[in-house]
Formats: C-alpha cells, structure tokens, sequence
C-alpha cells in the first residue's frame, strides 16, 4: 500500500516538475492566454486584381498616442485626429474602409493590453466618429503589446508603442 502512494505522489511531483520548466504552469496560473491569431490575408487570383494607386492621401492618415495605462484622447492627438478628418472628407476616399489598430507597450500581461489595445482603438474611432466619420467604415481591432513599432526597453520605446495605428482596407 505504500509503494502504490509512493508511486502516485512520485508521478505528480514529475508531472508538476515538467510543467514548471516550460513556463506553461505559471503562464496558466496567472491567466495568461496567447494573443489571438492574426487574421488570414486575404488572396486574390491575379486576373482579379486590380491595381492600388499609392497617393499621397493613403499615406495621410497619422497614427495618435497615448498616455502610460490611458485610452483617453489627449488635446494634441484630438488635433491629429481632426487632420485626419481631412481624408474621411476627401471624396477620393469615400466608402472605403480604415481599421483602427489599438497598441500598447510591453508592460502589462497579454491580456490586460488586449483589452487596454481595444479601448484605445474604440476611443479613436468614437472621437472620429463625433466628427463626422462614418462609424460603418471603421473597423477596431487590438493588438496589445504583440506588434510594437520599437522593439526598446525603456520609456521612448514605450511611449511610440503605446499607440492607435491606422491601416486601409480593401
């Protein structure tokens, strides 16, 4: 009867070892959950391409960011936003589509700054909404701390990571 125990807590005690030495365990007990698959590119056939002028207009629209753990509009990105509006408005652009990209630095776990990510992505599109935007042509997504645009440690790289990003949509 001791040997069956002695083997059972020997089998637990291996299973909880191996666990802890990939990092699953403790990923697991905080919470963490990988961030979601980035969605599938979209392929045409080449005979149904049809060719995408890069203009000055699509390089127009100008990423905003925010303030450490904030996902309000600060006064001088409400002044990027209005400028913004200026390719909204422009009739070369009228009924295409914009994703609004949420981003947040590396602090924080995956979760905290998907969610964080997403605020931020709704608060921008609210904002141009307000402005006369229309709300049908905005898509949001998060990205959280997964697609930095500055790969630093420290607050500069932070403060470039911690952005809403804007990206044309076909």
């Amino acid at each position: 009867m001791r040997k069956r125990y002695f083997f059972l807590a020997l089998t637990v005690l291996l299973a909880v070892v191996s666990l802890n030495g990939c990092g699953c365990f403790y990923q697991q007990m905080k919470g963490e959950t990988p961030p979601p698959a980035a969605p599938p590119a979209v392929v045409t056939p080449p005979e149904a391409k049809t060719p995408v002028a890069v203009a000055p207009a699509a390089m127009a629209l100008k990423d905003i960011h925010f303030d450490f753990d904030r996902y309000n509009i600060r006064e001088g990105d409400a002044a990027i936003l209005r400028e913004n509006m200026g390719w909204f408005r422009d009739s070369a652009n009228a009924g295409k589509k914009v994703r609004i990209e949420g981003h947040c630095d590396e602090r924080g776990t995956v979760e905290y700054n998907l969610v964080l990510g997403q605020k931020r992505a709704d608060s921008t599109k609210s904002f141009l909404a307000g402005l006369g935007a229309d709300p049908k042509l905005l898509e949001t997504v998060s990205y959280g701390k997964e697609k930095p645009v500055d790969p630093g440690h420290n607050e500069d790289a932070w403060a470039k990571n911690r952005r809403a990003h804007f990206q044309m949509m076909q």
